[in-house]
């Protein structure tokens, strides 16, 4: 129940945060960054990026579970 109620708090702080962008004067400097919304939607797709660069290393860079216990006995 408490986690239902601390995901509708999120939810809701982040409306709020997103509702504000309209009260922000907003300066671009490529055009794009300056439309409303730009910041949650940047932020939230670089986010999804580097959960998905994480998840491709996690891929390259895994080991067996035995790597460091190999040959340990084959003396």
């Amino acid at each position: 129940e408490s986690i239902r109620l601390m995901w509708w708090i999120f939810i809701v702080i982040l409306a709020l945060t997103v509702l504000a962008d309209f009260f922000v004067e907003h300066h671009g400097h490529f055009g794009v960054d300056g439309w409303y919304g730009f910041g949650a939607v940047f932020g939230f797709l670089s986010c999804l990026i580097m959960v998905l660069v994480a998840k491709g290393l996690g891929y390259v860079l895994k080991r067996p579970e035995d790597y460091y216990s190999k040959g340990e006995g084959d003396d």
